[in-house]
């Protein structure tokens, strides 16, 4: 009998343990009440920041709660980047609703400030005492998001980033617990960003299927997450920053930016992130313009390692993104284009198109500064799961490489 070979990441071991219940559609939102009801709520504290809470969104999500019998504390005191401080204030609201359910509205800032008031609601002490992975101390509350963001994933990952009111630092604080209940991901939400925040949360979402797909804790399930996000981002991303209203385009942007937030989960990020965060920290540079500048440096020095993986991703790229770059025509000499090269051209010409900044220089980053940045960036946990290793001196160099490319 002739025995037929099959892909070896058919064969590889993983541990799979999904956590969050998917609803998704135009007009899922208005499910919310019911939902909350199923799952055993009574009082609720809902999560969302003052943008989100001008859009109207909010008003719909009320409405859904108070048809359903469920009692609402509105806390939309959530800044962008939360902080512990955050995390204290919206802590204090809900011990006064007596809140026995939790609901986030909004960008991963409202989603992580919800998951870190869990933590310490529910255990007690600050969120500094869940710096780290499975720190929870015993059940904690039901938690329903809603994303209005095309970006983090947060509401597939178990983790919340809470900044240091003080150093800005950020703290990773993950546990199963803290999963969300249930992801209720309505493309309608999404429309109302405005293209700023449609670009630097979709690119970093993209830089999420990227980084996942090749980590070193990568895996087949992780990468079957990270292959269907890039798919659907690389086709989207263009889509919705020209044609803001293309509710098709947003909704593949929506679920994009969920399978590479569960691909997170999964298998974590790698050196875009730990360079990022520092930039965010000392200069208070978005995070998704960050990642813009820093990750088609960081794709060109992986390639080395990774180049067929990131040809996995090349291969999906949709045909009317493709430029010259990006379908790897043959350079002058005959010489095609590097997996990587491709990837990293095709980001750039996002971030072009999206109008943000290509370089450091243009945020004011100073070259005198660059290992003090990168002295950061070597502490930070993503860069420990890269698939080719950094140090202080390969940061640094990345960083040189993004200060006028």
């Amino acid at each position: 009998m002739t025995t037929r070979a099959l892909g070896s990441e058919l064969l590889e071991p993983f541990d799979c343990n999904p956590l969050t219940r998917v609803v998704y559609g135009p007009g899922s939102i208005l499910q919310l009440g019911k939902l909350a009801r199923d799952y055993g709520a009574s009082r609720v504290v809902l999560f969302t920041d003052s943008g989100i809470l001008a859009t109207g969104h909010i008003d719909r999500c009320l409405q859904s709660l108070q048809a359903a019998g469920v009692a609402t504390t509105l806390f939309s005191g959530v800044h962008p980047n939360p902080s512990s401080d955050d995390v204290d204030q919206g802590v204090q609201v809900a011990r006064e609703a007596q809140a026995d359910f939790l609901i986030a509205v909004g960008g991963g800032s409202s989603i992580d400030c919800a998951k870190g008031v869990n933590f310490v609601l529910t255990g007690g002490g600050t969120i500094h005492d869940y710096w780290g992975v499975g720190k929870a101390r015993g059940p904690m509350l039901p938690l329903i998001v809603a994303p209005t963001t095309a970006g983090t994933g947060s509401e597939a990952q178990s983790y919340a980033l809470i900044s240091d009111a003080k150093t800005h630092v950020k703290m990773a604080c993950g546990d199963q617990r803290a999963s969300c209940k249930v992801a209720i991901l309505d493309p309608e939400l999404t429309v109302s960003m405005p293209r700023s925040v449609t670009a630097a949360t979709g690119i970093d979402a993209l830089s999420h299927a990227i980084e996942s797909h090749v980590t070193t804790r990568r895996n087949s399930v992780s990468q079957s997450f990270s292959r269907r996000a890039f798919r659907l981002l690389s086709q989207a991303l263009p889509i919705v920053l020209d044609e803001p209203a293309h509710l098709p385009a947003r909704g593949a942007a929506l679920l994009g930016a969920h399978w590479a937030g569960a691909a997170i989960e999964n298998s974590m990020l790698g050196a875009t992130h730990a360079l990022a965060n520092p930039l965010t920290a000392t200069y208070g540079i978005t995070h998704g313009v960050a990642i813009g500048i820093m990750l088609p440096h960081v794709i060109r020095y992986n390639e080395p390692a990774v180049s067929g993986l990131y040809a996995e991703l090349a291969a999906t790229l949709p045909c009317d993104a493709k430029s010259d770059r990006a379908q790897g025509r043959e350079k002058q000499g005959g010489e095609k284009l590097k997996a990587g090269e491709i990837l990293a051209g095709f980001v750039e010409q996002v971030v072009r198109q999206a109008g943000q900044p290509t370089n450091l220089l243009e945020l004011g980053v100073e070259e005198s500064r660059l290992n003090e940045l990168a002295q950061a960036a070597a502490v930070q946990w993503t860069g420990t799961f890269n698939p080719r290793p950094v140090d202080v001196n390969s940061l640094e160099e990345l960083y040189r490489c993004a200060l006028s490319h």
